[in-house]
């Protein structure tokens, strides 16, 4: 806080006084629907003239709130009702919390007397926060209205510290109600100084470095704040560099040395020293090999040093060396240490670039995904979004069918594989970034999970390109029942809107396309427009080829 403002007590209730800590932290925008327990924050809200984001279910708050915070390293914000309001937002939390997202939720509680004593309160749970920190970083709850910026200031520390991650506060019905002279503006603690690097750690991590022939860099969450250190630590080492979903952008894809899981894989079988950075490595260890069986440190392969800011991480998958820190802090000192000491392969660019263009050339059979891919990647500036969603095109995306060149501009959902989680994600990352373009893919299926945000979209004029391939089908499901049932199509089969006239009764625009071309000059001017659009890809029904033999290879596509 600047030291020129100067505190002074005012009298306002805990539900605004929770509100003033969110501003303190950094919160300018709020994404929530308000009820009956929560007014005084509301209120808080319309007091302080923060954005406010109102969605048609609580779900998609929290997704807008993750969207936000993904596209920009910021925290996100959402507010919602307890009970079955915050149970809503479960499983955006639970995405969250997989793919390393700072959110907030901010919810209510019943009264202070009915809490614990199973009486059948409106919106009561038997254990609301315990529910909560069973599948998030940590549930707070602020029982005193005294502690309300103490305990926020908790929370939103929490969500940055270590692994970001999503946390909740919860406050009851009439504490939040309750006026009481608070300090205005509210008190913000200070930010804990980073950990220090083992010197130890790091000296072993020079050596192992220094001897490798061929190394390879994989990135994660953890490294999307680390862009420039990771490209210098690579371009000292000449060693590529490579991402499976969260990662994607570290170092661009068109960089010399920036590319895709499916050109990585490639070179795996001759690399003798993988450097995960903020990476859980599933792409090698559970994607590469036995994907179905756990192992707690690698079986086969070549050594592994791990970087990441969380030391548990380092029991969860043991590694020949863990360093924990800051991913940018420890590459920038690894880079400075390995100055002198190293002296990188010079055949390594040529293996690099032909490992690119076999795996770009080998993608081209997942049709017709890449030459929709290609169009959008024309289309789509170097610096805007693109959200997907668990479907054809989003599998195709995973493993390098839309190259990226920014990191935060591929936002994806993480591990949970949560469904019907891109568009109202792609939502949150244009209120974010509304000078910027983002388009969001959807299937048929996982787009009706939300499409009731249309609503919101038009609303708020929100400026998202929302493309919808409307295969009437859940078309994995189909093609595993397909191929491993007998082509006993079991629930995965569907009857679509016609999404063109669906969209025009929300007030967005809506355009219909049945070919990559078409597609193009519609896409330049959605973009152009900066307003909600949505352009439906007429497909049929089981036409997509699959990209399941690049997610899971078994070997690479031919000797580098």
């Amino acid at each position: 806080m600047n030291a020129a403002i100067k505190n002074t007590r005012k009298t306002m209730t805990a539900g605004e006084a929770m509100i003033e800590s969110a501003v303190a932290n950094g919160v300018d925008t709020i994404f929530g629907i308000p009820g009956a327990q929560i007014y005084p924050l509301f209120d808080g809200i319309y007091k302080h003239d923060l954005d406010l984001i109102v969605p048609r279910h609580e779900q998609s708050a929290a997704y807008m709130a993750m969207g936000y915070a993904k596209s920009t390293g910021k925290t996100g914000t959402f507010a919602v009702v307890p009970g079955p309001g915050i149970l809503n937002t479960t499983a955006a939390l639970c995405t969250a919390m997989g793919n390393c997202s700072p959110v907030v939720g901010l919810t209510g509680q019943v009264p202070t007397s009915f809490v614990g004593q199973g009486r059948g309160h409106l919106h009561e749970l038997k254990d609301q926060a315990g529910t909560l920190k069973s599948i998030i970083k940590d549930a707070f709850s602020i029982h005193q209205a005294a502690d309300t910026a103490a305990i926020m200031n908790r929370a939103y520390e929490t969500v940055r510290t270590g692994r970001p991650g999503p946390v909740t506060v919860e406050m009851c019905w009439d504490t939040m109600a309750t006026e009481s002279e608070f300090a205005s503006p509210a008190p913000v603690t200070a930010q804990p100084p980073a950990s220090e690097i083992s010197p130890e750690s790091l000296k072993s991590a020079v050596a192992m470095i220094a001897k490798a022939r061929k190394p390879m860099l994989m990135c994660g969450a953890g490294a999307l704040h680390a862009s420039e250190e990771v490209t210098a630590l690579a371009e000292l080492l000449n060693a590529p560099v490579t991402a499976f979903r969260s990662g994607r952008g570290v170092v661009a894809e068109d960089h010399p040395l920036g590319l895709s899981a499916v050109a990585a894989r490639q070179l795996w079988d001759d690399c003798d020293l993988l450097i995960g950075i903020g990476s859980r490595l599933e792409m090698p260890y559970m994607r590469w090999g036995n994907y179905m069986q756990y192992e707690r440190k690698p079986s086969s392969g070549p050594q592994l040093i791990r970087i990441d800011i969380d030391p548990a991480q380092m029991e969860i998958f043991s590694p020949d060396l863990g360093l924990v820190g800051d991913s940018a802090q420890v590459c920038r000192a690894l880079h400075d240490q390995l100055l002198d000491k190293v002296s990188p392969n010079p055949d390594r660019l040529e293996q690099i670039a032909r490992a690119k263009a076999v795996a770009w050339n080998a993608l081209q059979s997942v049709q017709p995904q890449m030459a929709y891919l290609d169009v959008i990647r024309q289309v789509l500036p170097r610096d805007g979004f693109y959200v997907p969603e668990l479907s054809q095109m989003g599998f195709t995306t995973w493993v390098g069918g839309l190259p990226v060149y920014q990191p935060r501009t591929y936002v994806e959902g993480g591990f949970q594989g949560t469904l019907g989680y891109g568009f109202p994600t792609a939502l949150g990352v244009k209120v974010a970034n509304p000078d910027k373009a983002v388009v969001s893919v959807s299937g048929d299926g996982g787009f009706m999970f939300g499409v009731q945000e249309l609503m919101t979209a038009a609303e708020f004029n929100i400026g998202l390109v929302s493309i919808v391939v409307n295969n009437r089908s859940y078309g994995n499901v189909r093609r595993d029942q397909q191929m491993g049932f007998g082509s006993r199509f079991s629930g995965s089969e569907l009857k679509t809107p016609d999404f063109v006239k669906l969209a025009e009764s929300f007030g967005v625009r809506g355009y219909r396309v049945d070919s990559p071309q078409a597609l193009k000059p519609v896409l330049a001017k959605c973009i152009e427009l900066n307003q909600p659009c949505l352009i439906e890809i007429q497909s049929e029904r089981g036409l997509e080829g699959s990209p399941w033999p690049f997610i899971h290879p078994q070997g690479p596509l031919e000797s580098v």
